[in-house]
């Protein structure tokens, strides 16, 4: 009898087929992106070409797609106009064998993608933090079991520390009150690598969020608060590469599914080579399908199969975790015919998402050319704006670390943003002081509180979306070398940290001065018309003295730049064109009135902001 049961349960057994992994793992009725496929993984799955059938009112299968590897299968569907929200099923048949996969039709979020995804514009103020470092708010999920990397040193930079979104809940209201409306973190995915696993940018699956980070709930629950809060939700997204132990890596669909070459070739990170007219086509192809680094393969996006399955990821993000915008690391070195293609379909589901792209190029020409540019060039990008290397290269460092001359100081930042002409909407660029892979402003200016303030209150003030570096307000410092010490904890993130410099009390003097100045500029910010969307306008430099005026209709703010180490006149009838007719100025920073029939000093090396008044 036992013999009996024993050869039944064997031949029901091989009668069923494992169940696989399905990507992505659910979608929604009611989506303009209603031709989806549909990534099955699963031992053998592919074997033997199975039957595959659906049957659910208003969806159709239209193709079966089978790889080269048989661990995989690519069904094709369209979800149909009168396809309802529901549980359908995917029946895979193979010789004896069958198994039913289930699969989800959602109802898609209020407003169809009009009450989220609301965009990052000029209005905003961004805050990027590193999770694994900002703040442990649940140590439970320090350690998973069964992960690669076990670590856990907050005294080593390399190891994880145990920051998670969690952590980064509990402080929302720190950074509501110092004046940021928008966070962006370094990729949340799950990092299954042996080791470097907290920076986040070699993840192992698309559709998983970091467990260690808190998973998915967690990542769910940050966006609620945020978006409670009046605040936004930025993704780091990367389609240009994955880690090593993705699981299409150790396991690939097929032969192409990476860029692969005869011996390891990295990156030449030579971004000239793109549209260089006289380039040599092999260094091009070196630039862009070489590999990031020997860990980060380099995805294929000729591969059609590739590019449906990123592009999906990217919608299927948005709408399942109400993202706002996306910043899109290494977009040099994606193909950029894909990268048009994924963000077209990207804001014609979405059409006010934001998408900015990480181009740390040098030469304000190289980094228009992957944005919308007014450049007469064969290739125009559809990416709305980048990162703004340049004018944080060519413009505030020197404009502060340099002494002022003819093509020096502070007139390379004049230079810089005169050719703003170049950009479709150079408001939309995103201007910074520092990230999480460049040392940070307070140690490039050598520690100089004074330098420090002036460029906080230039990147308040000028054109385009400011972003912050976490730590920044608290002048958390540190150089690339590695990259590491510019990715230390914040203080008082840790149960049982010594110091706390989330609050008033744990910051010094110096500390919090700058945290107030911050505060100020970005609260007032928030009420200003003229800072958030008004017009740019500068003077020629003069004597290491910089102006300009933002401006609408309804206010007009002046902004004077010293970049002397001595006091300066500031004699408002030089401005006449922008500041005729009004009387008086109020000091933004600072609460004070003055007249603008005379002229006022302005101190060594320090910005003032005024807001003109009739």
């Amino acid at each position: 009898m036992k013999r009996n049961l024993l050869f039944l349960f064997l031949f029901i057994s091989g009668a069923v087929l494992a169940q696989p992994e399905v990507y992505p793992p659910h979608w929604w009725s009611g989506m303009k992106t209603n031709s989806i496929q549909l990534m099955l993984y699963g031992k053998d799955i592919g074997t033997g070409k199975p039957t595959v059938s659906v049957k659910y009112p208003g969806v159709t299968l239209t193709k079966v797609h089978y790889a080269e590897n048989s661990n995989y299968l690519f069904v094709d569907l369209i979800i149909g106009a009168k396809a309802v929200p529901g549980k359908l099923t995917i029946n895979i048949k193979q010789a004896s064998k069958s198994i039913d996969v289930p699969f989800t039709l959602k109802p898609r979020r209020n407003g169809n993608g009009t009450e989220f995804a609301q965009g990052v514009t000029s209005s905003d103020f961004i805050y990027l933090l590193m999770p694994d470092r900002f703040s442990n708010g649940d140590p439970s999920n320090d350690r998973i079991t069964g992960m690669r990397d076990q670590s856990l040193d907050r005294d080593s930079i390399f190891h994880r520390h145990g920051g998670d979104l969690q952590g980064v809940i509990n402080h929302l209201d720190y950074l509501k009150d110092l004046g940021v409306t928008a966070v962006w973190m370094m990729p949340v995915l799950e990092n299954d690598m042996p080791n470097r696993s907290e920076h986040g940018y070699a993840f192992t699956n698309h559709y998983k969020i970091e467990p260690r980070l808190g998973g998915e709930e967690a990542y769910k629950k940050l966006g609620y608060e945020l978006h409670r809060r009046g605040m936004k939700l930025i993704k780091d997204a990367v389609y240009n590469h994955v880690g090593f132990y993705h699981f299409t890596v150790q396991d690939k669909p097929m032969a192409d599914w990476l860029h692969e070459w005869p011996k390891y070739t990295n990156t030449s990170y030579k971004d000239q080579t793109l549209f260089d007219p006289n380039a040599v086509p092999s260094e091009t192809k070196i630039m862009s399908d070489g590999w990031f680094t020997p860990m980060m393969p380099d995805l294929n996006h000729q591969n059609p199969f590739v590019e449906k399955y990123l592009i999906q990821h990217a919608i299927w993000c948005v709408e399942e975790f109400a993202v706002d915008g996306f910043r899109i690391d290494t977009y040099a070195y994606n193909d950029l015919e894909f990268m048009n293609r994924c963000n077209k379909a990207l804001m014609d589901e979405y059409p006010k998402l934001t998408l900015f792209g990480e181009t740390w190029v040098h030469g304000v020409i190289n980094q228009a050319f992957f944005c919308e540019n007014n450049l007469d060039i064969p290739f125009k990008s559809n990416l709305p704006a980048t990162t703004d290397f340049q004018t944080l290269f060519y413009g505030i460092q020197p404009a502060v670390n340099e002494k002022f001359g003819w093509t020096e100081g502070v007139n390379k930042l004049y230079q810089t943003l005169s050719n703003d002409l170049i950009y479709k909407d150079p408001m939309r660029q995103v201007i910074f002081l520092d990230n999480h892979d460049l040392s940070r402003f307070y140690s490039v200016v050598g520690e100089d509180v004074k330098k420090v303030k002036a460029g906080f209150t230039w990147l308040l003030t000028c054109r385009g979306i400011p972003q912050m570096y976490y730590g920044g307000e608290i002048l958390m410092k540190g150089i690339t070398n590695p990259d590491g010490w510019v990715r230390l904890d914040f203080p008082g993130g840790w149960p049982g940290d010594k110091v706390n410099k989330f609050i008033e009390a744990g910051r010094t003097p110096e500390e919090q001065e700058v945290h107030s100045l911050i505060k100020t500029l970005a609260n007032f910010r928030k009420q200003s018309s003229a800072l958030k969307t008004g017009k740019f306008m500068h003077y020629l430099p003069v004597d290491g003295l910089y102006v300009y005026f933002r401006y609408d209709a309804n206010q007009t703010i002046m902004c004077i730049m010293n970049t002397n180490d001595k006091e300066m006149d500031v004699d408002f009838s030089k401005y006449a064109e922008r500041a005729a007719g009004f009387t008086k100025a109020n000091n933004v920073l600072t609460g004070e009135s003055m007249s603008t029939s005379a002229s006022f000093k302005i101190q060594p090396m320090s910005m003032t902001v005024l807001e003109l008044k009739k």
